[in-house]
């Protein structure tokens, strides 16, 4: 459904966008070319296709979690920009 000047005008209205008389012509032409795009995507075969909702679908790998005894205080502070004793410093955030 091809959009008409009024509704471009409208559309710009809504979106709080001033456009002059001369820019409506090729505005309609470029929101018609966007829902050109989206009607072909109506055209797509998606029978069988399971509809992905959210990311919580997927499945995370994950790594086997192995307890080292090496991980000593001085070697986790090693690369510490700052540190109080066996603790890592951090600048003050609250008041």
């Amino acid at each position: 459904m091809p959009l008409d000047p009024g509704a471009v005008r409208k559309i710009a209205r809504l979106a709080r966008i001033s456009i002059a008389d001369s820019e409506v012509r090729p505005l309609q032409d470029e929101l018609n070319g966007i829902l050109g795009w989206i009607e072909q995507l109506s055209e797509v075969d998606v029978d069988g296709v399971i509809p992905l909702v959210g990311v919580e679908q997927t499945a995370l790998r994950l790594r086997e979690d192995v307890v080292q005894a090496d991980a000593s205080v001085d070697r986790v502070l090693s690369n510490a920009p700052d540190r109080e004793g066996p603790f890592f410093a951090v600048p003050k955030v609250v008041e």
